[in-house]
């Protein structure tokens, strides 16, 4: 019997992490002319006008303190909001094939502390179509907290890596060559690819904590991630308004790293728009991940 995820009963050809989708012949050509996913990259840099969504930040902690919401929790939340209401941007491509994911998966890197030789711990979360930016904020507070917490105790995706990484090279060499061949047929077991970032819809990185711009990331080869976010630092920035007006405006600089094969600029273009359109109307953020934005495609 076939198996149902989300509502979706599988087919033949679907992954257990996406179900196949057909695309026109130019992307399947692509696809297998060009299978590494670093070859295909298109690299979007922009800077949103973040005035409002950090308003609507400060509004949050003053009206509910004991619930610590910060800017980046905001982004986690439109960007993941942008993915449901533009489903292209949940694709992968893999072995030659492109695939749509059954549901949406974030994940970011976390530093352990702000110190030179300090750890990074890899957080991934899925959050449900229902919830908000509050139950983003829950849920990204509990997992760095939870990691902060471990101190050397690692658990997880990092234990599994430090004790690969400890193997000699020759076993470390076989190992990847198997596990590459794995995930080109879509075979990696659960167990090695259950909150690993590379297999997220949506990798960020918060550049802007550590006073970095946002840089361009490249994207990797391995896993199905398709996208890659860069949050650079918050500034003041002399904008001029649609009234012919200018204003000193709270500019946040953003890189977004896409493999091209998922969908073509314009898709891309369209679905930067809606991220900016939801920082202009950061209330959407309290309402649940999967209700219609009301963005103007025109």
């Amino acid at each position: 019997m076939a198996k149902v995820i989300n509502g979706y009963k599988r087919k033949w050809g679907d992954r257990w992490d996406g179900r196949r989708v057909k695309v026109p012949g130019l992307q399947t050509i692509m696809a297998n002319l060009w299978p590494k996913r670093t070859d295909c990259e298109v690299y979007l840099n922009d800077k949103l006008d973040v005035t409002k969504m950090l308003q609507f930040v400060e509004k949050k902690n003053a009206e509910h303190p004991d619930l610590k919401t910060t800017f980046f929790h905001c982004v986690i939340a439109a960007v993941t909001k942008m993915v449901n209401e533009r489903p292209m941007m949940n694709r992968f491509v893999q072995g030659g094939r492109t695939y749509e994911r059954y549901e949406i998966s974030a994940a970011f890197t976390a530093k352990l502390a702000f110190e030179d030789h300090a750890e990074e711990a890899l957080l991934f979360f899925v959050p449900k179509p229902t919830d908000t930016v509050d139950d983003v904020s829950r849920m990204v507070v509990d997992r760095v907290n939870k990691v902060r917490n471990q101190g050397d105790n690692k658990a997880g995706v990092d234990d599994l890596l430090d004790k690969v990484g400890a193997l000699p090279r020759p076993l470390i060499m076989l190992i990847a060559k198997i596990v590459r061949w794995m995930d080109f047929w879509g075979k990696n077991p659960k167990a090695l690819t259950d909150g690993d970032p590379h297999f997220s819809s949506i990798f960020l990185t918060n550049l802007g904590s550590i006073k970095c711009p946002a840089v361009y990331h490249h994207l990797n080869n391995y896993g199905t991630n398709s996208m890659m976010i860069a949050i650079g630092t918050i500034h003041d920035e002399e904008v001029l308004m649609p009234d012919g007006t200018k204003e000193i405006r709270k500019m946040c600089d953003i890189g977004a790293t896409l493999d091209e094969r998922i969908g073509d600029g314009f898709y891309f273009a369209r679905s930067l728009k809606l991220v900016q359109y939801i920082c202009d109307n950061p209330d959407l953020l309290d309402l649940p991940i999967n209700e219609p934005s009301g963005f103007d495609y025109k």
